[in-house]
């Protein structure tokens, strides 16, 4: 018993053939309509009084030049379908008026009407299928040596009309499949677009994180190391301190680093970070960072009741605000990223207040210096800290504004949603 499999394989190689050669499948259409209407004029279809013979009559030799020309012609059929239906019905016409006992020459119109139906619109089948059987019925019917309703002549009908009407459910039904392929292709390029783009937001706001991880930590730690170098041999105790406040800072950073590239393990790999996401409720230790590499800083912060900002001294313990994860880590992030601005960029004297407001829907963050900027300072909103700043705002749509301050000094303001947009707990 033959395999299944194989030939299945084989029919799918042999269409796969016949797609990739139409000529040669359209030449051994010709030959096939070819063989059945010369097979056909051998039947005489009121042969005797029990119904058609066969080989009772034999085909003139102008029908069989008929029947050739109206064949080849089909080998043409895709390239220009109106053409070859034109030519086999102006075929079948002459076989139908100028012969007594008409070969089936209209085989090869039926087969070019078919293909005009499959390939061209629905408006132009009916147009075209109309007059094909019109015309051709019509002389049948009038020229014909049986009367005109004869089965003969209806049949000329019957085959003119199925013809078109199965070139139209073929074309039809390639019409819907190419839409259901399209709406599939259309479907996976969408697919892989935002795939690319939920990895190039991912990249973004990793590069984000590491940019402001690095930047306050080195910072400290360039300050700190600076201020042990120069009291390292009048006073050792306070080169000491210092070396311990370089050792804490890097250990933090270390600490953060490896958090933030947790987050590209796989979902199976051991050692995944545990640890939340910095916020709004160590704020106090991230000033602490900054008080001790020399940087004086006040904080401000309200509850979310309150409508009048509290200001604190060093040291204070101000009221903790409940903000979404994403608000509360950017709002984390802009008071990192612009108190290391100060610290790098406004001078040795600068002195840097913090506020955090709560006001309605919102929460303001402002920081403000009274530095002087230092050559290289970023005044004009450049440098990665603060388009780091900005994309985060933006991403959570709300705005930000960094400029200096009329009389010296710099400012860094952002509004952000104090409220979750998906219903999280505020």
């Amino acid at each position: 018993m033959p395999d299944v499999t194989s030939l299945d394989n084989g029919f799918l190689r042999g269409r796969q053939w016949l797609r990739a050669h139409p000529l040669a499948f359209d030449g051994a259409l010709a030959l096939a309509v070819l063989a059945c209407m010369v097979t056909g004029s051998f039947a005489d279809p009121h042969g005797s009084p029990n119904g058609p013979t066969f080989g009772d009559r034999t085909p003139d030799p102008s029908s069989v030049l008929l029947m050739v020309l109206g064949a080849a012609a089909l080998v043409l059929r895709r390239r220009n379908p109106l053409a070859v239906l034109a030519f086999t019905g102006g075929v079948t016409l002459i076989e139908l008026i100028a012969d007594d006992r008409p070969a089936p020459v209209a085989m090869s119109a039926v087969v070019a009407l078919y293909t005009v139906a499959s390939r061209t619109d629905r408006p132009t089948t009916w147009r075209v299928g109309l007059a094909t059987m019109t015309v051709l019925t019509g002389a049948a019917m009038l020229f014909g040596p049986t009367p005109w309703y004869a089965q003969e002549n209806l049949g000329v009908f019957a085959w003119t009309g199925m013809a078109a009407a199965a070139g139209d459910a073929v074309r039809s039904r390639r019409a819907f499949v190419d839409a259901i392929r399209e709406r599939a292709e259309r479907a996976e390029r969408t697919r892989d677009e935002e795939a690319r783009r939920r990895v190039a937001e991912e990249r973004l706001r990793i590069a984000r994180d590491l940019h402001d991880v690095v930047a306050h930590h080195i910072a400290l730690v360039n300050v700190q190391a600076g201020v042990a170098a120069h009291v390292m041999d009048k006073r050792p105790d306070q080169a000491k301190e210092a070396l311990a406040h370089v050792r804490e800072a890097s250990r933090s950073a270390l600490n953060e680093l490896r958090a933030t590239v947790g987050l590209l393990r796989q979902s199976g790999d051991p050692e995944a970070p545990t640890e939340p996401a910095p916020g709004l409720a160590v704020l106090d230790e991230l000033l602490a960072t900054f008080r001790n590499a020399g940087l004086p800083v006040e904080l401000a912060r309200v509850s979310a009741d309150d409508a009048v900002p509290l200001r604190f001294q060093p040291g204070g313990a101000p009221t903790a605000l409940r903000l979404p994860a994403a608000v509360d880590l950017a709002a984390y992030r802009i008071i990192q990223e612009a108190l290391t601005n100060v610290q790098k960029h406004a001078g040795p004297d600068a002195k840097a207040e913090v506020s955090v407001v709560r006001v309605g829907r919102t929460v303001e963050i402002t920081v403000l210096d009274n530095g002087t900027p230092q050559p290289g300072a970023p005044t004009d909103g450049g440098g990665h800290g603060l388009i780091g700043m900005r994309e985060r705002v933006t991403a959570l749509r709300g705005t930000l504004t960094a400029a200096p301050r009329y009389g010296g000094g710099f400012r860094v303001q952002a509004i952000l949603p104090a409220t979750a947009r998906t219903g999280e707990d505020t």
